[in-house]
């Protein structure tokens, strides 16, 4: 059995790295990450609080259904997260732009 290491499957069929294909690639997994994690926060304090998704959609106006994208790492803007976190309690956000400094999102 042969085994081929993960980069090598990474260009094979992304093409390598510095490519427009492979780029977009990488772009695409970090964003989704992202979004993963600030999925993975807000069922975090949901569940701290005792919140059904649907007790949590009530509160910002939405169905359980959006809920439960956006804790998926789905369907995840400023605006909405600026509410969800509102709801829950979290008065402030801050959004680290690396050499370009930090802003409050909320």
């Amino acid at each position: 059995m042969k085994f081929t290491p993960f980069e090598e499957v990474l260009d094979e069929h992304f093409g390598k790295i510095g490519t427009p294909k492979r780029d977009k690639f990488e772009r695409d997994v970090e964003e989704a990450l992202h979004a993963y994690r600030i999925g993975e926060a807000i069922k975090a304090v949901r569940l701290q609080q005792n919140l059904t998704q649907k007790e949590l959609g009530e509160k910002i106006g939405v169905q359980k259904a959006q809920i439960s994208r956006m804790e998926r790492g789905y369907s995840i803007s400023i605006p909405t997260m600026s509410r969800v976190f509102k709801a829950l309690g979290i008065a402030t956000a801050t959004l680290d732009l690396g050499v370009a400094g930090k802003i409050a999102l909320w």
